[in-house]
């Protein structure tokens, strides 16, 4: 039986949480995620991004089993007066060895949650055309509004076009 998976919210970010978070980005961008970052990605460059996220715009989960993080999600709050409905996903990721066991799902479920308790009624992402985490959004209900090509350079140096999902909650 495997162990339970835990979706804490974090408000601060302590050492070892931080050091986790670090090494959590460092092996999903090895593993190919386009999340803003390319490979070889320094540890103290990981750091620095997230030493910079704890904002009161941004809600951040991780997925814990046996207190280590396997996961994580960001809600980006919209803060214009015209867009206080909506908010962005970012920066989902999952430990390439917890990668189809639920821990995304779940992390997004609570996203959803939260962004329905902040009064959000409109959430919005972009990923990397061809990868995985599309049939996850579009399982979830996220709907295709549109993509744009030549976005996101890959690790071969190749530009990927992204996708753009809505889902009214």
């Amino acid at each position: 039986m495997k162990p339970s998976i835990e979706i804490v919210e974090l408000y601060t970010l302590e050492p070892a949480v931080l050091a986790q978070l670090s090494e959590l980005l460092v092996r999903v961008v090895e593993g190919g995620a386009s999340i803003g970052f390319l490979p070889p990605l320094e540890i103290e460059e990981a750091n620095i991004y997230w030493e910079q996220v704890i904002d009161p715009g941004v809600k951040l989960w991780v997925a814990l089993q046996d207190n280590q993080i396997i996961g994580t999600v960001q809600l980006h709050l919209a803060g214009k007066k015209n867009a206080s409905h909506r908010a962005e996903v970012a920066k989902l990721m999952v430990h390439p060895d917890s990668r189809r066991s639920g821990v995304a799902r779940l992390l997004m479920n609570t996203l959803e949650e939260a962004a329905r308790h902040e009064g959000r009624s409109l959430l919005v992402l972009d990923t990397r055309e061809g990868d995985p985490s599309n049939d996850l959004y579009k399982s979830l209900g996220y709907i295709e509004a549109g993509r744009i090509p030549e976005f996101a350079q890959s690790a071969g140096g190749t530009l990927d076009a992204t996708v753009f999902y809505y889902k009214k909650i």
